[in-house]
């Protein structure tokens, strides 16, 4: 019986190619784990290196266009053709750039680009805010006058959260909200119709440039505080009767976390981009405005500001050296274009509030 079972169990270990002695069977089994691992090793690689190119090429920030040059076989009969244009065209690099919309992304490469994402961010910050007032002043003659109703509709599609990548999808109702500002437009070139209405008026820019300035001053001391650095507690501005909610002390160390410094940066580049396009378009809208209040120069100063913070990053990595060491601080360097871009705009709206 005994040589039966031998007899029966060298058969079967021969029919599946196993051998009985230990050294064979080790040299199979060894064989097969180099085999499938270089194999496995070389798909990993493979993918891991087009992701990496792939990533490399939606990071590529757009380039700047000419706003005046938008649909130049439509000729813009009216004050605020320039101006929603532009906002159009720039929802519509926003969500068509290589890559689409990134901002929402949960798979690879997409979900590593954060430098992309702050970039996409602080432009969605300036259409959302030039939407804003295009909707509560551009658009209405005064406070009790009627909101034009595409651009009612238009605003509040720009505020949906850019981060969700379920219902609702960012990237539709951003389309939705570009679709309402066509509408808008086709109506401004209407002859025939007096409803769509864009007022540029002094009090009007003036108003929009309020809320550019806080923006511009808010990135610029988030830029400087990338080295740390001690301020004084300005909040009650001096005013002995002003309260606030939370004590706090009468100085504060402020300093933006390292990994957050990168973060800051595109997001200052984004802004600048956005700011860059809709102040050359306010250049030609509030035309007339700017003569008259003595303003252009201003803003074409503002504008060469911003044109700066557009220059190419040659370091692979943002660097954040310290005072006047070794190595360059690309946060303080585009601190400074911001913070003379924000002087000049306190500049320009001191000039259109004088009669």
């Amino acid at each position: 019986m005994k040589k039966l079972f031998d007899t029966i169990k060298r058969q079967i270990l021969s029919k599946f190619k196993f051998e009985t002695n230990a050294s064979s069977t080790e040299e199979y089994i060894h064989g097969t784990r180099r085999k499938f691992p270089i194999t496995y090793k070389i798909l990993v690689l493979s993918v891991v290196l087009c992701s990496i190119l792939l990533g490399m090429y939606w990071s590529n920030e757009p380039d700047t266009f000419q706003v005046v040059k938008l649909n130049s076989s439509v000729t813009p009969t009216r004050v605020g053709f320039i101006t929603t244009s532009t906002v159009i065209e720039m929802v519509e690099i926003l969500i068509e750039k290589p890559g689409g919309f990134i901002s929402n992304d949960i798979m690879p490469p997409g979900i590593w680009l954060d430098n992309i994402k702050n970039w996409e961010y602080g432009v969605l910050i300036q259409i959302r805010d030039i939407s804003k007032a295009m909707r509560e002043s551009f658009s209405r003659s005064q406070s009790q006058s009627m909101e034009n109703p595409d651009l009612a509709l238009a605003e509040p599609r720009f505020n949906v959260d850019h981060r969700s990548w379920f219902i609702p999808w960012p990237e539709r109702e951003y389309k939705d909200g570009q679709s309402y500002l066509k509408d808008y437009l086709g109506n401004l070139q209407n002859d025939k119709d007096y409803t769509a209405q864009f007022f540029a008026r002094a009090d009007n820019l003036s108003s929009w440039l309020g809320s550019v300035e806080k923006r511009l001053g808010s990135l610029s001391q988030r830029l400087a505080a990338s080295v740390g650095q001690r301020r004084v507690n300005t909040d009650l501005s001096g005013d002995m009767s002003a309260l606030n909610s939370i004590g706090a002390p009468s100085e504060l160390f402020v300093k933006t976390d390292w990994l957050k410094i990168d973060d800051v940066f595109y997001e200052a580049r984004g802004t600048s981009w956005a700011l860059l396009h809709l102040l050359k378009a306010a250049e030609v809208d509030f035309e007339e405005v700017l003569i008259n209040k003595n303003a252009t120069a201003s803003l074409k100063q503002i504008i060469r500001e911003l044109e700066m913070t557009q220059q190419v990053v040659f370091s692979p990595i943002i660097l954040n050296g310290r005072g006047f060491g070794l190595l360059a601080n690309h946060s303080l360097i585009m601190a400074s274009y911001i913070s003379r871009a924000h002087s000049a705009l306190f500049d320009l709206r001191d000039l259109l509030a004088r009669g």
